[in-house]
């Protein structure tokens, strides 16, 4: 019997967890943790107050008007008060609409000013920290805390302060008319209130597992979806529906069964309040009774002090309730005080050197750097250097550490030894913006925003005029293809571009990096992806782009890059050999294979060189 009580009230866990769960926080830290951002709406908390106190007032003077009718009209059958009785209801009617309708506008918007306040920061935090963090993390989980978990951290601390307060107010009103009216009484109604506060300690731990599993569950639910619903072109071309649904299915199912068991740990605590509730009212009712037959009790007063007594046992229900809803929200409470606790791994300086004037001269100076949570070095000992208007090519198999060094220099990451310098000063030196203003970039993966091509144009230069936008396009042979589109430069691209090609994405981009004008630009297999015309299309914008900047051109194909002013060929991590083209040839035996493996005889294109 006990097992089986125990796998109802119990979460069962999953070996293989998606998302791991956050890790447990004491509550008055995550108290003093969000109680700052009521800063400046506190004064309104008062208000609040006020309101909380004055309602159990008013139900208090509606119950002993009640007293009054029994006492002093029905039970002598005189209607001279039945007027004035009247008024008072009618009057203490309206003044509780006044003070619930105050009560909720006010708590309402106070509490949606917490949620503005607190998921901007969220948001604003999210995306001051590192790459890193968002190639460890699931997407799917850190919407699910940037949504459902903040809307529970308001619950936690301001509407449960707010229904905590209410039930001390009403349960202090409540005694203090109960003593009045019979002290013995009371007495004898409190020996129970212990078992409610024993209950809810043993069932609110409980609560608090199935609900840290609950929310769990639903960052799994929304990575899931989000992994499935985002490769759905990959999804479906290999008929893998069935691989996703049954992912999907695994963490729905665990949240259906965290939820119920929520649940019937909710289901079972409510009858043994109610059964702790109906001895204490049965054991007062019965003495009640004797008292009212030995006349020192009215009938009025007995049948108040049962009205009351049941609205004593409400509040009292309600904080032991409370600490099982507290628990339950600490749980969102701790997954969104892990999320800000999370500090970016690219740290910046206190005072930032000022870039003015840039050449563009970049540098590699011995950097090695290992991705966190990995064992083998992405790069050792990379040196390197590329003089202002310069193209450097970075070529290598994949793996090579190519990409790294785009990241490097963008400063998504800083390298465990060594440095990279700008114009001679090290990156870890500069402020992260003033940095990223300089450089440009052309991803690999060409990201393109959910809008208009006109806004996506101007991403690369927020304020940019219509003018300027157009010259961009012009420049990056996108202005034909845009003006043939529904609505020219207001037509909406769809989420990442999908309603364009693959080469007009890449025209896009190649405007966006146009209109930026910065001294540095940096070219990640910029050709990747597209067929030979589509290539060479892009190649003339390209060199327009790239000219008087410094440019670093990553590619693994040679045939794109062999005219560059030097290129750096990278195995392993390794710079295996630096040089042009033809010196690498004949010092590189690694750079030889990758020729032969990209030469004309292989099928390999003859797209043109990139430099201009």
């Amino acid at each position: 019997m006990r097992s089986a009580i125990r796998r109802l009230v119990t979460v069962s866990q999953d070996p293989d967890e998606i998302v791991e769960a956050a890790p447990p926080v004491p509550m008055r830290d995550l108290f003093r943790r969000f109680w700052p951002y009521t800063r400046g709406r506190r004064r309104w908390l008062i208000v609040i107050f006020f309101m909380i106190v004055l309602g159990p007032v008013v139900d208090t003077a509606e119950i002993w008007l009640l007293k009054i009718v029994i006492d002093d009209m029905l039970v002598p059958r005189n209607l001279d008060l039945f007027l004035p009785i009247a008024l008072a209801f009618v009057g203490l009617t309206l003044f509780s609409g006044v003070i619930g309708f105050t009560d909720d506008v006010v708590s309402t918007w106070v509490g949606e000013r917490f949620l503005l306040n607190l998921r901007f920061d969220v948001f604003r935090h999210l995306q001051r920290l590192s790459l890193g963090f968002f190639e460890r993390r699931r997407l799917g989980d850190i919407l699910a805390r940037v949504t459902g978990d903040v809307e529970a951290v308001e619950t936690f601390l301001l509407s449960g302060i707010a229904d905590a307060l209410s039930h001390v107010v009403e349960l202090g009103l409540y005694l203090a008319v109960l003593f009045y009216l019979r002290w013995d009484l009371t007495l004898l109604a409190l020996v129970i209130a212990p078992l409610f506060f024993f209950a809810a300690r043993k069932f609110s731990g409980l609560i608090k597992a199935a609900s840290r599993e609950r929310r769990r569950r639903s960052g799994s639910i929304s990575s899931t979806a989000e992994e499935s619903l985002g490769n759905i072109a990959l999804i479906q071309a290999y008929n893998r529906q069935r691989w996703g649904q049954e992912r999907f299915q695994r963490e729905n199912l665990g949240h259906y069964r965290a939820t119920m068991t929520s649940t019937r740990i909710g289901a079972l605590f409510g009858p043994v309040v109610d059964v702790i509730e109906l001895i204490g009212a049965l054991v007062v009712l019965g003495l009640g009774t004797w008292e009212l037959t030995q006349g020192r009790l009215t009938l009025g007063g007995l049948m108040i002090f049962l009205t009351l007594l049941s609205r004593l046992y409400s509040p009292i229900r309600g904080m032991s309730q409370l600490s099982n809803t507290f628990y339950s929200a600490s749980a969102s409470a701790e997954r969104i005080a892990e999320l800000l606790d999370q500090r970016p791994q690219v740290a910046e300086v206190d005072r930032p050197r000022r870039l003015r004037h840039v050449q563009g001269a970049v540098e590699f100076d011995a950097v090695h750097f290992r991705y966190p949570e990995t064992t083998r070095s992405a790069l050792s000992g990379v040196s390197f250097a590329a003089a202002p208007g310069e193209t450097v090519a970075l070529v290598g198999t994949s793996g090579a550490g190519k990409s790294t060094v785009a990241k490097l220099l963008l400063r998504f990451y800083d390298p465990d030894q060594g440095a990279v310098r700008l114009d001679g000063y090290d990156l870890r030196g500069l402020g992260l913006k003033d940095l990223r203003d300089h450089v440009a970039v052309v991803l690999q993966e060409t990201l393109v925003l959910h809008g208009t091509v006109r806004e996506n144009i101007a991403f690369g230069r927020p304020g940019a005029s219509e003018q300027e936008i157009v010259a961009a396009a012009r420049a990056a042979d996108a202005h034909d293809f845009v003006m043939a589109l529904p609505q020219g430069y207001d037509t909406v691209v769809g989420q990442r571009g999908r309603l364009l090609s693959g080469g007009q994405r890449q025209r896009l981009a190649i405007a966006r990096a146009m209109i930026r004008d910065a001294p540095v630009l940096v070219l990640d297999e910029p050709t990747t992806g597209l067929d030979a015309e589509s290539g060479e299309r892009i190649l003339r914008p390209l060199r327009l782009l790239m000219s008087g900047r410094t440019t670093i051109v990553i590619s693994h194909n040679l045939l794109s890059v062999r005219d560059a002013s030097q290129i750096v060929f990278l195995e392993h991590g390794r710079v295996a050999g630096l040089g042009t083209h033809e010196e690498l040839l004949a010092s590189s035996p690694g750079y030889a294979r990758l020729q032969l493996l990209h030469g004309p005889s292989n099928g390999a294109s003859t797209i043109d060189e990139f430099t201009p």
